[in-house]
């Protein structure tokens, strides 16, 4: 198994791990949309570009959504100090 490979098994494993912990906290979600960065990269480097602009896309609805679970978040716990 070559670095690529390897990089690339990295990336997907760890898209599935964060995307599993997405409901505990914004952060995963975040990590998501890092792992779906690193797939893209992957993606791209093995000559998929395919795949790589599919996990680009993804990235950016993570962050997209990441965003408006943040804010959300942050508007319930200042709400919760009236």
């Amino acid at each position: 198994m070559d670095r690529l490979t390897l990089f690339g098994l990295f990336a997907v494993t760890a898209m599935l791990v964060f995307y599993g912990l997405e409901k505990r906290s914004h952060w995963f979600i975040l990590a998501f949309a890092g792992s779906c960065v690193l797939g893209s990269t992957y993606g791209f480097l093995q000559g998929a570009w395919p795949f790589g602009l599919v996990e680009a896309v993804w990235s950016g609805v993570a962050i997209q959504r990441w965003w408006v679970v943040r804010r959300s978040s942050t508007k319930l716990s200042l709400n919760k100090n009236d």
